[in-house]
C-alpha cells in the first residue's frame, strides 16, 4: 500500500509539518474556519502593477564554520561540528505567492493539496478526507490547558492549498509579496527545477544565513531584540491563544519587512520555515562531527526520525511567525525543524540556490531571475 503512513496522518495520527517536533491535526470543515478575506476565488492576478519585488540572488562566497547549537534541549543540533561549503547564489527572499503564481500559470502544476486522493492506496482514510486539502492553524478562542494536545489548534481543512492558506474563505489578494505557503517538498522542488536552481543543502542554508557571524545564536548576534527592535517575525504573547504582534504583525508578513543578514539575506529565521535539501536525521550530527572538518554535506542517505521511523522527512530551517520563546523557539539559526516531504502548512515556504560561480564576479553581485 502505497505512503500509508500518510493515511494515518490524515486519519488525525501524529505528524510532523515543520515545527521541529510533532504535532497532531483533526479535521474541521470549511464553515467553521473564519473568513478572513472579503471573497474568495480560485483565479486571483497576482500581476498587479504595483508589485515590483523581483526575486533576486546574492551571491555566497564559499568558507569554513561551526555548524548547529547545544542548546540542552536541541539534541539533534549537537555536536557543533566544523563545517566546509563551497560558494553559490542564494534566493534574498523566500519565493512569493506572486512568483509560484507564474510557475503555475507557465506549467499548469498542480500541487499535492490540490490533489485528490486515489482510495484504492488509501482505503482506511474518511471519503471526505481524499479531496484536496491541508493542514490549517486555527488558534483556539480560549486558553489550553496543558494536556490538551496542539491537535486544539492545527486542523485538517478541506480546500487549503497554497490559493487558499487558511482554508476555502482566504486567498491571495494582497499578498503578492508574501512567501508561498501550503508547499510539500514534491511542489518546492518542481518550482526549483522549472527555474533551473536547486533547494540549498542544509548546510548551505546555516552558513548564509550565519551571515559570517561565528556561533552566534540568531542572524543578527545574540540578542533577540538587539536596542529592543524586532529583527525577525515570530509569536509575541501567550501561544496558541493570543499573539500580541509587538513586531508588527499577527500572522505571515510581507518578504523583507524585517533587516537582512550581513549577506543581504532576508527572512532566513522567521516568517516561514524553509525546506532543505536534506534529509532528516536525528543521530546525523554526531556522524559528522567525528571528522576533523565536513566538506559540503548533502545530508544522510535516508530519513530516519525516532519519533516516526516509517514518515519520510527532510530537514525544515529558520522557525516561523508561529515560533515563540516558549513554543518551538526554533528561530534560532543552529536549530533544526522537520517536516513529512507529503505535507505542506501555512508556515512553511522555501527559497533556492544556483551554482554558477562563473555569475560571481564580486561578492554582493545580485543576480536577476
Amino acid at each position: 500500500m502505497k505512503q500509508i503512513y500518510l493515511a494515518s496522518a490524515l486519519l488525525g495520527l501524529l505528524v510532523s509539518i515543520g515545527a521541529g517536533g510533532l504535532i497532531a491535526f483533526s479535521v474541521t470543515k470549511s464553515s467553521q474556519i473564519k473568513d478572513r478575506s472579503s471573497k474568495s476565488s480560485d483565479l486571483v492576478d497576482l500581476k498587479e502593477p504595483e508589485f515590483q519585488l523581483s526575486n533576486r540572488m546574492v551571491w555566497i562566497s564559499g568558507g569554513d564554520f561551526w555548524m548547529g547549537d547545544d542548546k540542552d534541549s536541541y539534541d539533534d543540533a549537537k555536536p557543533i561540528h566544523k563545517v566546509h561549503v563551497d560558494g553559490f547564489w542564494m534566493d534574498q527572499y523566500t519565493v512569493t505567492n506572486a512568483e509560484f503564481a507564474e510557475f503555475v500559470e507557465q506549467t499548469g502544476y498542480v500541487t499535492v493539496a490540490e490533489r485528490k486522493l486515489n482510495p484504492e492506496e488509501y482505503p482506511n482514510v474518511p471519503t471526505e478526507m481524499l479531496q484536496p486539502g491541508a493542514v490549517v492553524f486555527i488558534p483556539p478562542t480560549k486558553k489550553v490547558e496543558g494536556s490538551s494536545g496542539n491537535t486544539v489548534w492545527w486542523k485538517w481543512v478541506k480546500g487549503a492549498s497554497w490559493r487558499h492558506p487558511d482554508g476555502p474563505q482566504s486567498d491571495l489578494r494582497g499578498k503578492e509579496k508574501y512567501p508561498v505557503v501550503q508547499v510539500a517538498y514534491e511542489d518546492a522542488k518542481a518550482y526549483a527545477d522549472w527555474k533551473g536552481a536547486r533547494l540549498p543543502t542544509e548546510a548551505e542554508w546555516e552558513y548564509a544565513a550565519r551571515g559570517g557571524l561565528e556561533r552566534k545564536i540568531y542572524p543578527w548576534g545574540d540578542d533577540l531584540k538587539p536596542q529592543g527592535k524586532y529583527m525577525a517575525n515570530t509569536w509575541q504573547g501567550e501561544f496558541p491563544e493570543q499573539n500580541t504582534s509587538e513586531d508588527g504583525f499577527a500572522g505571515l508578513a510581507p518578504v523583507g519587512s524585517f533587516p537582512p543578514n550581513n549577506y543581504g539575506l532576508y527572512d532566513m529565521v522567521g516568517n516561514v520555515w524553509q525546506w532543505t535539501s536534506d534529509w532528516y536525521r536525528a543521530d546525523y550530527y554526531q556522524s559528522l562531527a567525528k571528522q576533523k572538518i565536513v566538506s559540503n554535506p548533502q545530508g544522510p542517505e535516508e530519513s530516519y526520525d525516532p519519533l516516526e521511523p516509517e514518515v519520510k522527512k527532510k530537514v525544515q530551517r529558520g522557525g516561523s511567525f508561529l515560533c515563540s520563546e516558549d513554543q518551538c523557539g526554533l528561530y534560532r539559526v543552529g536549530s533544526r525543524g522537520k517536516g513529512d516531504i507529503m505535507s505542506g502548512s501555512p508556515q512553511l515556504g522555501f527559497r533556492l540556490v544556483h551554482d554558477d560561480a562563473t555569475m560571481a564576479k564580486a561578492d554582493g553581485k545580485t543576480l536577476s531571475q
